[in-house]
Order: C-alpha cells, then structure tokens, then sequence
C-alpha cells in the first residue's frame, strides 16, 4: 500500500503475489501430493498393479527406495503450474472483487465478501482444473508391460488429452481418484472456514480504513 501511494495494489501485483505464493508453496509440497494421489489411485488398479503403500511415510520411503530422490517431485512441474495458476485465480480476484464490490457497488460487508468468495472460487477452478488434470495423470501414470509411460511429460499429456477429449476434458472429473473420505472433507471445511474467518478479517479492515478516510 505505501508503495503504491496508499492505493490498492493493481490487478498485475496481486497476479504476481498469488504466482509467487504457489510456486513456492508447490515446491515444497510435491512430495507429499505424489503420495496422495498414488495412495487414492492404488485401490483403482488391477491387485498386480498395486503399489499397496501402508501409509504416506511408507509411500514417501518405496518411492526414494524404488525410484529415487528425485522421483519425490514426479510430477512436480503440473504440480507448480497448477498451484501458481490456483492460487493467482484465487487471490487477485478475492482482493480485486472486493475492492469493486466495495466501491462500486458500496456493498455492505457480508454481501461483499460472499459475493468476492463466489467469483474468486470461480476463477480458481477455471484457472487450476486444467493443470491439475494433467498433474494427476502423470504422477499416477504406470509403465505398460513393456516399461513405457503413457506420457513422455506434461506436454505431450496435456497435446494427447487435448486431441482426444477436446477442451472440456480438462475440467471433466478424473474416476479414476477416488473422493476423499469423511475426514478428508471435514479437514476442507475446516480450512474453507479458516479462509473465511481471515477473508472476513481483511474486509473488515478494508471498510474501517475507509470509514476513517
């Protein structure tokens, strides 16, 4: 704010902010995402196909045994993308929605921020679903009895997928996952109203500032 002479931060900073903050954030979390995705798919597979992981830490430990430290980021270049483009969908356009909300509008508080959450999880998935499409099929590929991957990279899963689905495919929902259990779902409910109660806090301090101005 006082760089920008006590204005909010455009829409390209805010962008910038929401790309850093994923790509820093991904980087360090890929190896625990591989675990994840490889622990839901393994029930899908053929029993001959399963990996059978006991547990996260016994995935993260076959993994670096059987494949490598490096195998730990499989996947890890979707997986940044993927964050960077979550992330930037659902900080610049929180901030920039509640700001035109705010003063365009002169929405109250509540509406403001219900409104703001609404079109900031719009832009999320629409910006992150693609990526994270193809983050998931390569980190849960497998070789074929000749020990070739179906992909050679994000690319060429991204141009296959692309050729065979067409666009919407990106956002189509993989059957393959399955959907996280009970406490899966209790833990993002307990995150989304952990986001709210901060997003809350934000706003609030938004049209008190403005008040004293």
């Amino acid at each position: 704010m006082a760089a920008n002479d006590g204005m909010p931060l455009p829409l390209y900073q805010k962008a910038l902010c929401g790309l850093t903050a994923g790509a820093i954030g991904a980087c360090f979390c890929s190896p625990s995402d591989l675990a994840l995705i490889r622990m839901q798919a393994d029930s899908t597979l053929p029993a001959a196909q399963r990996r059978n992981y006991k547990n996260a830490f016994h995935a993260l430990y076959r993994i670096v045994a059987e494949e490598g430290v490096l195998a730990l980021w499989k996947g890890a270049g979707p997986t940044v993308v993927r964050a960077m483009a979550l992330n930037m969908g659902v900080l610049a356009s929180y901030d920039q929605s509640v700001e035109f909300f705010r003063d365009n509008l002169h929405f109250g508080e509540a509406t403001t921020i219900l409104g703001a959450s609404t079109v900031s999880g719009f832009f999320a998935a629409a910006c992150s679903l693609p990526f994270d499409y193809v983050k998931t099929q390569i980190q849960k590929m497998q070789p074929d009895a000749e020990g070739r991957f179906p992909y050679t990279g994000s690319l060429d899963c991204a141009m296959k997928t692309l050729k065979a689905g067409g666009p919407l495919r990106f956002y189509t929902v993989d059957m393959d996952i399955p959907k996280p259990n009970p406490e899966g779902g209790e833990t993002t409910l307990a995150c989304n109203a952990h986001h709210f109660e901060c997003a809350n806090h934000y706003t609030k301090l938004n049209f008190e500032g403005k008040d004293k101005n």
